[in-house]
């Protein structure tokens, strides 16, 4: 049975930066979670973050590279620096998703940490660009397959196919 890693935030918990949830509801989700399927976390929470938190964007590395790896950082609306807080919440959700050995995830889309289609542009005015979050990255990377919350009806065609 496919595991499935999900943002804590789509899971109905109110950690994002503002203190809600982005709950998402959706059949195939009670069903993933009767089964055991789902590990719920949050890349910031695990790194230490407050709930709420300051909003936090990634900025424009080399090349116009939205990758860490590439020079870009996260940085908070107050100007703070916060690139190694989110890296070190990647690297713990990777190894949560290993340890339970997660073949997919499940990610909120527009995070710095979760985002695996667009994030916020870096200039905190609502702008979007096309990019990977930190931890969608690193997972990305690393073999696991990163479904954004939008992408819920893909995802459960891929668990289906596999059954």
């Amino acid at each position: 049975m496919d595991k499935i890693l999900i943002s804590a935030c789509l899971a109905g918990f109110n950690v994002r930066y503002n203190g809600s949830a982005k709950t998402l509801l959706h059949p195939a989700l009670q069903q993933w979670r009767n089964e055991g399927r789902l590990v719920v976390c949050c890349p910031e929470l695990a790194a230490g973050f407050s709930t709420p938190r300051p909003p936090a964007e990634i900025t424009v590395g080399r090349y116009g590279d939205t990758r860490v790896s590439e020079g870009a950082k996260v940085i908070e609306n107050t100007g703070q620096d916060v690139t190694e807080r989110y890296l070190l919440g990647a690297y713990l959700t990777l190894k949560m998703a290993q340890l339970h050995q997660c073949r997919y995830a499940l990610l909120t889309d527009g995070s710095p940490s979760c985002g695996s289609q667009t994030i916020y542009a870096g200039a905190f005015n609502g702008d979007t660009k096309s990019g990977y979050g930190v931890t969608a990255q690193l997972l990305h990377e690393h073999g696991i397959v990163v479904f954004s919350h939008r992408q819920i009806d893909r995802l459960t065609r891929r668990v289906a196919a596999r059954e």
